[in-house]
């Protein structure tokens, strides 16, 4: 512990002008949670014993990656000139997916730490938060980390820093979150800079829910930051959208294990329990008040986030769509941008239509449903929103390829577009305009950031960007790319759904929605990944890939065939021939009745991909 480190811990309902919400903003893989965890050690908030790399980070998930998913908030105790304070700070995560969670924790907030990585500079995402920073009129500590690193150039991105958000370069601070070197210095420049919460004391209670999650045990733990007034325990509260009312059974600060206090003050960050088991009650961005003494304003609450990528989600065993509904419920709860509808499919039946901000979502929503609620799922292919408009104007807004209207000619068929922006050093300019142009983008324009780095910036299709699109960004540039991407609209494009058909019948959970200029190639792949995939039947398999009436690709499944010449040794052809035409008069019937099963595996290869290692070795 430092000898500054306030031992005492602060009194529930401090003194507001003894309080500083801040949270750290950075790329991911900037160091926060590591520079989280010194501060936590430096405060003596977690004993030395107790401690462990990644602290805030509480899912196995987040610590086998080394990212963070959900925002953590925690008090700590610090001294400046004889004067204790509580310093409340929110670890956010890095990577654009997540940076709904980004923008609930700065409206928490009075300050943002913006931590650069100093071997690194600057990445797009750090631009993107520090933009949602500054809207939210935050006090901005630039830091540089990683200063012990024998690679770190502190007085170059000092000086990039500096001209970014103003200011001189000796004002950046140069910290080590693995040393702690600097942390100390770093605490009080927080003290220093970042103001006091306002807010009136007297006033009806009102608090903004920013995070909530499920507890087995306790129900749902409700975490909160207080605007005016006082909550205490045992008070009747009432949240104000959806008018529920509950006791309060415990209200505290995390410091950084829930440490129950007599009750919350002006500007104090932390939780409260009422016992609710209803995920659906605590609704992230609502306002909190007192029953008794309510407030009659709410407070402005947060944008919904608008999902970019669409899969849909189905137990492999059928009979877990109760558990999985339930699973959904309450991950809902940790993970406001979640969205998910019901959904039927003919080839994987029951499941539902999800929602997600984009692919690392998705993916760690997956992991999520499988190590926590113990679920086997199947995910379907991603898939954008489009707006399709038919020659007799209808409009038909569609999320699943299966209901991208047939028959009917379409007029025209909008899809949602992006602008993104990519930073890299500026010698690979040319291969990220080169992958750019393969993905139908078109550029908007370029930035040199210092002397080596760029930043380009491209109106992209999302459902370009969704796929594989930062995979090989990252593998074109040797990694040293960072992408972010925000909403900008639709355009009209030439889109086509690719139907993929076994024995004739339509398969649904293979269809897609593509450029037509790339049809061609995705019923190319689909037929070859299957062919490969679906064990061979008594009869033979053809698998097509077509639009709408036209076949555009073909692969065969070859027949199962016993050897009925095994006993005829020599003889005359004519017994050969009838055995022959007699095997092959029974394929025939058996063609007619027989159904193509594709096992379950087959399904999951083909929809994950994972043929396409192989596919790209050949």
């Amino acid at each position: 512990m430092s000898p500054r480190a306030a031992h005492p811990p602060v009194p529930a309902a401090t003194d507001p002008a003894l309080i500083r919400n801040f949270c750290i903003i950075a790329h991911i893989d900037h160091g926060k949670s590591t520079l989280a965890d010194r501060m936590l050690q430096i405060t003596g908030v977690v004993a030395d014993r107790d401690m462990r790399a990644q602290y805030l980070d509480r899912m196995d998930i987040e610590r086998e990656r080394g990212i963070t998913i959900k925002s953590q908030a925690v008090r700590m105790p610090w001294e400046l000139g004889g004067t204790g304070y509580a310093l409340n700070m929110i670890d956010t995560p890095g990577h654009v997916d997540f940076s709904y969670e980004v923008s609930r924790s700065l409206a928490a907030c009075e300050g943002a730490i913006l931590l650069v990585d100093a071997a690194q500079g600057i990445e797009a995402q750090t631009l993107a938060n520090l933009y949602l920073a500054l809207e939210n009129d935050l006090e901005i500590i630039p830091v540089l980390n990683k200063i012990d690193l024998p690679a770190a150039e502190p007085e170059k991105y000092a000086r990039e820093l500096a001209d970014l958000i103003g200011g001189s370069p000796d004002d950046v601070l140069r910290v080590s979150g693995k040393t702690g070197m600097g942390v100390e210095d770093l605490l009080d420049r927080v003290v220093e800079r970042i103001p006091a919460p306002k807010g009136n004391a007297d006033a009806p209670a009102r608090a903004m829910i920013f995070d909530s999650v499920y507890d087995s045990y306790r129900g749902v733990v409700t975490y909160v930051r207080m605007v005016d007034g006082q909550l205490n325990p045992r008070e009747r509260i009432q949240m104000m959208s959806t008018k529920a009312t509950h006791e309060i059974l415990e209200i505290g600060v995390s410091s950084p294990e829930p440490t129950p206090t007599k009750g919350l003050g002006v500007g104090e960050v932390g939780y409260l329990i009422t016992g609710v088991k209803d995920v659906r009650q605590s609704k992230v961005g609502d306002t909190v008040t007192t029953l008794a003494k309510s407030a009659t304003e709410p407070l402005a609450g947060y944008t919904e986030p608008l999902p970019m990528v669409f899969s849909g989600l189905y137990p492999i065993d059928g009979s877990d769509y109760p558990e999985l509904r339930e699973a959904l419920d309450k991950l809902k709860l940790s993970d406001a941008a979640l969205v998910y509808e019901p959904e039927t499919s003919v080839a994987l039946g029951f499941g539902f239509r999800c929602g997600f901000l984009g692919l690392l979502h998705l993916e760690i929503v997956t992991e999520r449903l499988r190590r926590e609620f113990d679920l086997d799922i199947i995910a379907t292919a991603p898939s954008v929103v489009y707006e399709v408009t038919t020659e007799d104007k209808k409009s038909v807004t569609v999320t699943n390829p299966s209901e991208f209207p047939t028959g009917g000619k379409i007029a025209e068929v909008r899809e949602p577009i992006v602008k993104a922006a990519i930073l890299a050093p500026k010698d690979y300019v040319g291969t990220i305009m080169e992958l750019c142009q393969s993905r139908r983008g078109t550029l908007l324009g370029m930035e040199y950031l210092g002397e080596d780095r760029v930043e380009i910036r491209y109106n992209m299709p999302l459902g370009e960007i969704v796929f594989d699109f930062f995979d090989n960004l990252k593998s074109k540039t040797a990694g040293y790319a960072s992408l972010d991407y925000e909403p900008a609209g639709d355009q009209a494009a030439d889109l086509v759904k690719v139907d993929i058909l076994l024995q004739g019948e339509q398969v649904d959970a293979f269809s897609a929605i593509v450029h037509r200029d790339k049809a061609y190639a995705y019923g190319v792949l689909m037929t070859g990944r299957l062919r490969e995939l679906i064990p061979r039947q008594q009869f033979e398999v053809p698998i097509q890939a077509a639009i709408g009436a036209r076949i555009i690709a073909r692969e065969s499944i070859r027949a199962i065939r016993k050897d009925v010449l095994a006993k005829c040794y020599g003889g005359d052809i004519t017994r050969k021939r009838k055995l022959l035409e007699k095997q092959k008069e029974g394929k025939k019937r058996m063609k007619m009745v027989g159904r193509v099963e594709v096992p379950q595996e087959a399904f999951i290869a083909a929809l994950s991909g994972e043929t396409e290692k192989k596919d790209a070795k050949k």
